[in-house]
């Protein structure tokens, strides 16, 4: 009997189940609805994971990846703020603002650190928070001449863009100065708003728009640039959490306020929108004696490690520091080679010896050497150019653009013409978010004109300077 009764009850829920409309909607292929309670993760269940998950974007002014470091304005104000909670940070990059937005409120990150534009339909779903600026569309204009001071005089005068929201203010603006704006449309894939600041700065196009901040962290670039003509209003921007999260949003609230006039974040302020990015040109000691720096001895004793010619070292030494010893650059670079500081640990340098000028060089040729090992595929004529584009840029960034440089029928294992246009065109979202790049956004600019100065100085050295 007791069997029975057992057995009874076993199939008792089986059989309610059966006949639940969801169970029997599952059997005819019918969706079954559930509520799913959504989990909870405000600051206390955060700091009992001790993990902090912020959404960016890829961009000079907010997250990137150089010499294989994470570095960007908007990742290093997350850093100190996660620092400030004793929490570990975790980086999680979104394709595009609405992508930030959804990736949130799934639950795939608990904080953007981006700056998000406030608007109303936003505040149904986001609590704005922490980092808040103002940010406006300027004119990019070279300081040179007589820089326009009023939007009325754009009038007769070409600007340059990318279609989108800076073609449309100025489609708008033009039409409330009552037309004559000579709006320039820049289709070209290969083309992005850095890349029109350049031609600014080059002379080759005499107006763009910019975004306040982005237009700023370029002039540390291109010194000659006037960025003061606003042509739009101001647009509040913030990081921002879910509205289940409170707690976090005040912790954000309250580290922006301690934090603004903090040494940490002047620093950082000062690393991405002051410091100036370029350097003064004196590549030869003495012509008449043969010498191109004090440190010729060095560049001979250890440039014989890798097979290299000593100008090409000397070349690139002069490029990384006008070799300057004491050189500390915007990123944290130290010394004659700029090594960053961890590379300068893997290869071996004592703390402190950083900028000492026989320890510089000694890890420099040591990393150049374990660089060109991961390009042993390439022919050796060809593998100085990836090897000091890797030093540059650090070797993800060299191996997206190989990677690309395939894709679109170009030779991955030339640099000039080939490879070098890929480095170039990481800076443009249609590259960098392509699946076979995987390190992001990168300033290629920077790394094409560095491969192409140490190359050519290096074959000026060899013309002016013996070889002993």
């Amino acid at each position: 009997m007791r069997r029975k009764e057992n057995l009874f009850s076993w199939l008792c829920p089986l059989l309610l189940l059966a006949l639940s409309p969801g169970f029997l909607a599952g059997c005819r292929g019918g969706k079954v609805s559930q509520e799913v309670t959504p989990i909870v993760r405000d600051l206390p269940q955060l700091k009992d994971s001790g993990q902090l998950t912020v959404l960016t974007l890829y961009s000079s002014t907010s997250y990137f990846i150089y010499r294989g470091q994470e570095m960007g304005f908007q990742y290093e104000l997350a850093q100190q703020f996660a620092e400030s909670q004793g929490l570990e940070l975790k980086v999680e990059v979104a394709r595009n603002v609405q992508d930030l937005e959804r990736k949130l409120l799934d639950g795939e990150g608990d904080l953007v650190a981006y700056n998000l534009p406030i608007t109303k339909e936003g505040r149904d779903s986001l609590t704005y928070c922490g980092n808040e600026v103002i940010t406006h569309q300027v004119i990019v204009q070279r300081a040179k001449g007589k820089a326009l001071k009023d939007v009325t005089e754009l009038i007769g005068k070409e600007v340059y863009v990318k279609p989108g929201r800076y073609y449309e203010r100025l489609v708008n603006l033009d039409k409330e100065l009552g037309g004559g704006i000579l709006i320039r449309q820049v289709t070209a894939d290969s083309i992005g708003v850095e890349d029109l600041i350049a031609q600014v700065s080059r002379g080759e196009i005499p107006y763009t728009v910019a975004d306040n901040d982005v237009a700023r962290l370029n002039t540390t670039y291109y010194p000659n640039l006037d960025i003061r003509l606003a042509i739009s209003f101001d647009q509040r921007s913030s990081w921002a959490v879910r509205k289940d999260c409170p707690l976090l949003a005040q912790a954000a609230d309250e580290w922006q306020k301690s934090n603004a006039a903090s040494p940490a974040y002047t620093a950082s302020m000062k690393r991405y929108f002051e410091t100036s990015k370029s350097l003064p040109h004196t590549p030869i000691l003495s012509l008449s004696k043969g010498i191109i720096s004090h440190y010729d001895d060095l560049f001979k004793k250890y440039a014989k490690e890798i097979d290299w010619d000593w100008r090409l070292l000397a070349s690139l030494a002069y490029k990384e520091s006008n070799f300057d010893t004491t050189a500390v650059s915007w990123a944290g670079a130290k010394g004659l080679m700029q090594l960053m500081p961890s590379t300068a640990r893997s290869m071996g340098v004592p703390p402190g010896k950083e900028q000492n000028a026989e320890e510089s060089v000694k890890a420099a040729v040591k990393y150049l050497g374990i660089t060109a090992q991961s390009f042993a595929e390439i022919p050796e004529e060809e593998r100085v150019n990836f090897v000091l584009a890797s030093y540059n840029s650090g070797i993800g960034h060299v191996l997206d653009a190989m990677a690309l440089a395939e894709k679109y029928g170009k030779d991955p294992h030339v640099w000039r013409d080939n490879v070098e246009k890929y480095i170039l065109l990481k800076s443009n979202e249609e590259y960098f978010s392509d699946p076979v790049c995987k390190f992001g956004y990168f300033r290629g600019a920077e790394t094409y004109a560095f491969v192409r100065e140490v190359v050519d100085r290096f074959e000026q050295y060899k013309q002016k300077i013996k070889q002993p």
